[in-house]
C-alpha cells in the first residue's frame, strides 16, 4: 500500500529542554531585533527574568499583559504596540502566545482586524509577513507555540474565531518545561487535558498523516500518565512529558485536523467565557464515546486504541474507560458545562454553530446536530 501524500509545516526552529530558556532566550530574541514587544501573562514577576536578560543584551522592551484569552480589542491594542517593535515575544500560556501571534501578524496589516478574521470577519489573507515572533510557553496545553493561527474572542458575536496564516508560525518556539514548574493544579489540569485532546483528535481524525501519526500515537499514553502523576504532586519529569505532548499536539493539529471536541469548544468558549482547555477536557470523554458509537474501519480501530490507553492509565476495564476519564477529571476539580456557564437553552444553537465549524470537517464519524446536543447534555 502506498503512503498518502502529505505536507508538514512548523516553527522555523524548535528548541526544547529544561533550563534552556534562561540560557538561550535573550540572545536568540535579540538576534531578530533590539526593539522588543514582550507579551506576558498576568504576573509581571514571572516575566521579570526575561525582561532583565533582554535589557542586558541591549534591547529596549515594551511589555503588555494578556489578561485572559485575547479579545478583538486586546488584539487590536497589541498590534498597535507592536508597530514600534522589530520582534514580538510571548511568554505565557496559550492565551498570551495567541495574543503575541496576533500582534505580530496585525502589526504589518492595514485596515481593521475583522478584515482578516474567519467566520465573523472577511477572512482575507494577511497582506504582508508578520513581524518575527518568538514563543515561550509557560503551560503545557494549547501547543500555540507550534500553530499558524491565533484564537480571538469576539464578544459582540459571542464567538471565538481564528486569525490564520501560514506565515504566523513562530520563527522560534523555545519550549522549556521548567517554565511551567509550580503551575497551579487547576491550570495544569485544564491545559493538560487540552494537550491530550490535541494529540487524540489529530490521530483519530480523517486528515491524519504518517507524520502526525508519528507524533500523536506515542504522545497519548505519555500525556495521560504524566497528567496523573502531576495530580499526585509536583513532578519535573511529568512537566517535561506534558511539555512534549503539548508541542506534539500543536504540530499535529496544524498539519492534520481536529474533531467534535474542538468544533464545540470554539463555540462554547464564546458563549461562556470559560477557559478553552477546561471546555476541551470536559468534552473529551463524551466526544470519544460518541465517535466510538459511529465510527467504522480505521477510525474505529484508532478510537479503540485510545480507549485502551485510557483504561490502562486509570486502571479500569476498557468498556469503562471514557466514563472513568470523565469521573477522574471531575474528581480532580474540572467542572461540568453547566457550571462553566452553558445553559440547556443554548445547547441547540451551540450544536448548530459547531456543526458548521472547520474542526468538524475532519471528525472521524458523521454526526448530526442532534448528536451534538446529546453530547452537550451528557457533559453538562
Amino acid at each position: 500500500m502506498s503512503l498518502p501524500p502529505f505536507g508538514f509545516a512548523g516553527p522555523a526552529e524548535i528548541v526544547f529542554g529544561r533550563g534552556r530558556a534562561a540560557a538561550e532566550a535573550a540572545p536568540r530574541i535579540a538576534a531578530f531585533g533590539r526593539r522588543v514587544l514582550l507579551v506576558r501573562g498576568r504576573s509581571p514577576e514571572r516575566a521579570a527574568w526575561l525582561r532583565a536578560a533582554l535589557e542586558a543584551q541591549g534591547c529596549t522592551v515594551e511589555e503588555i499583559a494578556s489578561a485572559g484569552e485575547p479579545t478583538l480589542q486586546a488584539a487590536t491594542e497589541a498590534a498597535e504596540a507592536a508597530r514600534g517593535a522589530e520582534v514580538v515575544v510571548a511568554l505565557g500560556g496559550g492565551a498570551a502566545i495567541d495574543l503575541g501571534k496576533a500582534a505580530a501578524a496585525l502589526a504589518t496589516a492595514d485596515g481593521p482586524p475583522l478584515r482578516y478574521l474567519e467566520v465573523v470577519g472577511e477572512g482575507r489573507p494577511l497582506p504582508a509577513a508578520p513581524l518575527p515572533f518568538v514563543a515561550l510557553p509557560t503551560t503545557a496545553g494549547a501547543g500555540a507555540e507550534a500553530t499558524r493561527n491565533a484564537v480571538i474572542d469576539v464578544p459582540e458575536h459571542r464567538r471565538k474565531v481564528s486569525l490564520r496564516d501560514a506565515r504566523m508560525l513562530p520563527r522560534l518556539a523555545l519550549v522549556d518545561p521548567a517554565l511551567a514548574d509550580g503551575c497551579p493544579w487547576e491550570t495544569t489540569l485544564a491545559s493538560g487535558l487540552d494537550a491530550i485532546t490535541q494529540v487524540v483528535e489529530p490521530w483519530i481524525c480523517s486528515r491524519a498523516t504518517p507524520f502526525t501519526d508519528a507524533l500523536c500515537a506515542p504522545a497519548i499514553p505519555r500525556g495521560l500518565a504524566a497528567l496523573i502523576r502531576l495530580s499526585q504532586g509536583e513532578d519535573p519529569g511529568a512537566r517535561d512529558e506534558m511539555a512534549w505532548v503539548a508541542l506534539c499536539g500543536g504540530l499535529a493539529l496544524a498539519n492534520a485536523g481536529l474533531g467534535v471536541v474542538h468544533g464545540l469548544a470554539g463555540v462554547l468558549g464564546g458563549l461562556t467565557g470559560a477557559p478553552h482547555g477546561a471546555i476541551c477536557g470536559r468534552l473529551l470523554p463524551f466526544g470519544l464515546a460518541l465517535n466510538a458509537e459511529r465510527a467504522t474501519g480505521e477510525p474505529a480501530r484508532r478510537i479503540a486504541a485510545v480507549r485502551a490507553c485510557v483504561a490502562q492509565a486509570l486502571d479500569v476495564a476498557p468498556e469503562a474507560a471514557f466514563d472513568a476519564l470523565a469521573e477522574w477529571s471531575r474528581a480532580q476539580g474540572l467542572p461540568g458545562l453547566a457550571a462553566m456557564g452553558l445553559s440547556p437553552d443554548e445547547h441547540r444553537a451551540a450544536a448548530e454553530a459547531a456543526f458548521a465549524s472547520s474542526s468538524m470537517k475532519a471528525n472521524p464519524a458523521t454526526l448530526e446536530t442532534a448528536d451534538l446536543e446529546r453530547l452537550l447534555a451528557a457533559a453538562a
